[in-house]
This record gives structure tokens, sequence and C-alpha cells, in this order.
């Protein structure tokens, strides 16, 4: 097949770690390529020296047999490669349209320089129509769920009319049927001849839709081999340099008494309407539903993130109010929020300060925040969580995904909570960091705390939690216990008021 990209010894490095190693990447016209690999193999980090976001060290990239060596994102849209990024990074106060075509306005005519309201409207609407994407193009995009904004950039890297394009963790946002419909998109792009890069933890959709896998560890370029030729488990060996025969951890928490009981909880401005559960000392409480069910709504409600109308919250019997986040950390409540980059960390702040934020008051020595004190239980949270990080002092946006979730979990491990909110903590993290997180939720739970977790992969659900509470159309359509349910029978109870 003829050969669309080839990257050949590509390194790169920065302070203090070297992200790639002369890694190495084919791509052939009409063909899925995936790559995979630990967070922080050097994944995203190749496919941003190919989009020029990074100025590789050393290495060649040929574009159709040409070296190129683009400057920037810009040049490589224009160069034929487009990229959609795992973190989304969008100007949430403007339109869809204005975000599909910001920079590249259509204008009245060549004689009247002026932006073309009408001709952006129905060029995308055009798009959008083509591929079957249900968006407003004049709605704000901060009014759209994470999914659909995942869809409109999806569709604006499709608008530049791209021979070669990137998806980072495309359905890590996605429901089902939502991820279906851009396997459809991509089975459609493949079919015009376009080549398709696509990085994925999530094995089951790699096998399915993609020709080629190419495996990356520490930087480097360990395999390629066929789709057709290659196994789950020879995929996750080849990641974690050893056999993984385990998803998931054995499961040593034991639910006790009871500990929260939430009473007809209602949103005062969401879908949110009579959600009543339980939780146990010592249990993982699964969410499920499809995505817009009101999962997330619960627990910010829960966290006094979102106002509550209506309902009643109930600590160990005694009614607490969660009115906003500070009264809930104080009533020993955290919350690992579903967006890492946008709102669970503070980017360019080091893993110190990232892990600190939210116990300052812990690490005081009379009226002054002791630096000392943060050092020693940032310096204790690395070593206890396994967090790969240079220095404590290392930004903590230049960690990989799985880490920076550490951390996370690290922050408000030090505020001592009593209930943990978890949504989509895995989502976005390789194979061998979702065990990590798994054994600690494990052992988090077998020390007495009460876990909630929402997320949207349901073998996840299915592989930790006692008991799952199923949400559909902002109300609680059902409560199943793992050991007697199906992923059927919870797909039965998500569609029941939609």
């Amino acid at each position: 097949m003829e050969k669309l990209i080839e990257m050949d010894n590509i390194s790169k490095s920065f302070p203090g770690v070297k992200a790639l190693d002369g890694a190495s990447l084919t791509l052939e016209k009409g063909s899925v390529h995936a790559l995979m690999g630990e967070n922080g193999a050097g994944k995203s980090t190749l496919m941003k020296c190919l989009f020029g976001v990074y100025e590789r060290d050393s290495g060649t990239i040929l574009l159709d047999g040409q070296e190129v060596n683009f400057k920037g994102s810009r040049e490589a849209l224009i160069g034929g490669v487009a990229m959609v990024h795992q973190e989304l990074n969008q100007a949430l106060s403007l339109s869809v349209m204005d975000n599909m075509w910001l920079g590249r306005f259509p204008k009245v005519n060549r004689f009247l320089p002026l932006t073309s309201e009408k001709k952006m409207y129905e060029k995308t609407k055009r798009i959008f129509d083509e591929l079957s994407v249900d968006i407003n193009p004049r709605a704000k995009m901060s009014e759209l769920s994470v999914s659909k904004r995942q869809m409109a950039e999806i569709a604006k890297a499709i608008s530049y009319g791209a021979r070669v394009i990137v998806f980072d963790e495309p359905t890590s946002s996605l429901n089902e049927r939502e991820a279906e419909h851009l396997f459809r998109i991509i089975e459609k792009l493949k079919n015009d001849g376009c080549g398709i890069i696509y990085i994925s933890h999530k094995m089951e959709e790699i096998l399915r839709i993609c020709d080629t896998v190419t495996v990356m560890r520490d930087g480097k370029h360990v395999a390629t081999r066929s789709a057709e030729e290659i196994t789950t488990d020879e995929i996750i060996r080849l990641m974690v340099g050893r056999e993984l025969k385990n998803r998931y951890p054995s499961k040593e928490n034991a639910p006790g008494e009871l500990m929260l009981e939430c009473e007809k909880i209602s949103g005062e401005y969401s879908i949110l309407k009579d959600a009543t559960l339980t939780l146990r000392k010592g249990e993982i409480l699964g969410i499920s539903g499809l995505d817009g069910s009101g999962r997330t709504e619960l627990l910010e409600t829960l966290f006094g993130l979102r106002k509550r109308r209506g309902g009643k919250i109930l600590l160990f019997g005694k009614e607490i109010q969660n009115r906003n986040p500070r009264e809930a950390i104080k009533n020993r409540f955290a919350l690992v929020t579903e967006e890492r980059r946008k709102n669970g960390i503070f980017a360019i702040l080091s893993v110190l300060m990232n892990t600190t934020v939210s116990s300052l008051s812990s690490h005081k020595i009379g009226p002054f925040v002791s630096e000392e004190k943060m050092k020693h239980s940032t310096k204790k949270s690395i070593d206890s969580l396994r967090i790969k990080t240079p220095s404590y002092k290392t930004k903590i946006e230049s960690l990989s995904g799985g880490n920076q979730q550490k951390v996370i979990f690290a922050r408000w491990l030090l505020t001592k909570p009593t209930v943990l909110l978890l949504d989509e903590p895995t989502r976005g993290i390789d194979v061998l960091a979702k065990y990590e997180i798994y054994k600690l939720i494990i052992k988090l739970a077998s020390e007495g705390h009460g876990i909630i977790i929402v997320s949207s992969e349901m073998p996840e659900l299915m592989g930790i939690c006692d008991r799952i509470v199923v949400m559909s159309g902002g109300r609680v359509a059902g409560e199943v216990a793992v050991s007697e349910t199906s992923q059927e029978k919870i797909m039965e109870l998500a569609s029941r008021f939609v």
C-alpha cells in the first residue's frame, strides 16, 4: 500500500525526561493504525512532533515521500495533517461554528473581506449533516456536553480535508452509541483514502477498527503487528514488558454499616429528580447510565458544586447540607472530577502545590503554611501512590494522565475523606495505570471509606463495584448487585426513562 507518513528515529527530550528515544511509525493510505502504550510511553509526544506542537530533537518525518518539519499546528493543517486532541482546547464562550472556522472565517466575497455568518452556518451544517452529527452550529460551545464537544472537534478536523487525521483517545468522552457513530465516520474516511492514527487504551475497539497496531514503551518503538494477528494479552505484555493476567485486582473490601443516605435528591438547574441511594462503609457503589442520564449531576450535587432543589443527605444518620464544596470538604466528602485537565489539575503549578492545595490548613505551623510540611506530605504521597515524576517541583502538566490522576487522589486523601465521589477516574489512562487506580480504590474501601464511582465503562463497574445504581433521565432507574446482574440488564435499566 501507498505510504502516507514515515516517522523514523524520532527523539525528543524535556527537562529531566527523555520522552522519545528513536521512535518510528509508518502510516499507509486508507488504513487505521493504532498507537498504543502506557501513559508516558511517548504516544502523544510522537504525534505532537508530527503535528508541529513540539519540535523534534532528531529524526525525519516524510509526508507522501517528502520531508516535512511543521512549525505549528496551522502549518500541519495546511499540509493535510489534522489532530483531535484528548484534552479539548476550545473557545467555550464562542459558538460551535465560530470554533469550527476560527482563524479561517469564510468571507462575504473576495471584494468584501467581511465574515459571512450565513456561509459559516451553511458550511458547518453541511459537514454535520454529512457526518450525521446532531449539533446546532449556533449553540454556545459551553452549553454542549463533553461528548458533543468531542464530536464538534472531530468535525473540525475533517473540515480541513486532511489526508492524515490523528485521534487521541477519541472515545474517552463518548458513550457506546456515540462511539459506534465515530467508528462509522472513521470507516468512511478510510474508504476515502484517508490515513488514521488512532490512540486509545480500549483494547476491544483497537482490535475491531484498526488494521495495524504499533506499541511503544519508554519512548521507544517496541513492535508493529497486524491487528488480525495480535491479541489483547500480547498487546498488554508488549506495553508493560510482562504478563498482566487479571484486568481487575481481587476484591478485599467488605461493606459494613450504613454510611450515606441520599433521599429524593433533585437539582435546581439540572435534570436530577428524586434520586435515592444508600452507601455503606467500605462499599464501592457504581453509578451507570447513558450520557446525560444525570450521573455527573448527582455527584456534583452531593459535593455542593450544583444547587440542590430538594431531598436530604444523611451521613451516619445525621442530616448534612453540603451547600458548597467548602462545606462538603468539612463534612469529609471528596470529588475527583470527570475532566482532569479542565477542573481537576492546576496545570502550570507543581506536583507539590497540586497535592496540598486542598489541605493547606493542615500544613501550617502557627498562622503560616509550612513548605517543609507540604514537601513531607507530597513526598509521602509520591512514594505510597507510586507517582512517576522527576521531582515534587515538576509542573503537573508534564506528567502522564495516569500520574496526574494519582496526584488528584493524593490531594483528596490528605483531606482525610469519609466519602469519595469519583467521576470517570480512569478516563484516558492506560491498562497498567488503571489497574493501580483500581487497587487504590479497593484499598481505600477496605480501610472503611465509602466510594461512589461513575464510569462509562461497564466492565470497569462490573470488575470493581459491589452494587450498581443505574440512572436514566435524571432518575434512579434501578439498583443491581454486581454478582447477580449482567451488562444487558444494566443497559435495559439505562434506557428505562429515555
